[in-house]
């Protein structure tokens, strides 16, 4: 055979899962739902709705402040969310970023819904957890 009629070996590079992509996916998705439930009740809380307990102190502001901060910070782990499921570095930093303001914001924000609080304080601890320990992009051979 002449070299121009030989086989032409195909490059071929594999993508192996990396240890714990699980808990990648299930950070994305938790995030996400983080985010759509901190922008709902950012909403509510502008907007002054009855689901929050009356007459509750705040460490700082009010209560309308603190809607506008959990819509922002919402916002941003929603996005967050889909950068993470698009495996991007940047994504796993946002993620990051938020899920950690999201756990100190829910500590915070207690006394208007206790439970609740406690409730997303626990899942952003576990989205931080996934990221932190298998947040690394997979590796591709």
């Amino acid at each position: 055979m002449s070299a121009s009629t030989a086989p032409r070996a195909v490059e071929q590079r594999e993508v192996y899962k990396s240890e714990g992509a699980g808990w990648i996916t299930f950070a994305g998705w938790m995030l996400a739902i983080l985010g759509v439930m901190n922008v709902v009740y950012g909403v509510a809380a502008i907007a002054d709705a009855s689901v929050y307990v009356n007459g509750a102190r705040y460490v700082f502001s009010d209560l309308s402040t603190w809607g506008w901060i959990m819509l922002l910070v919402g916002a941003a782990q929603f996005f967050g969310a889909f950068s993470i499921w698009n495996r991007s570095g940047w994504g796993r930093w946002v993620g990051i970023a938020s899920a950690a303001v999201n756990a100190v914001l829910q500590l915070l924000f207690m006394p208007a819904f206790p439970l609740l609080a406690l409730a997303l304080f626990g899942l952003g601890i576990l989205v931080l957890y996934a990221l932190i320990a298998y947040g690394s992009r997979e590796e591709v051979y």
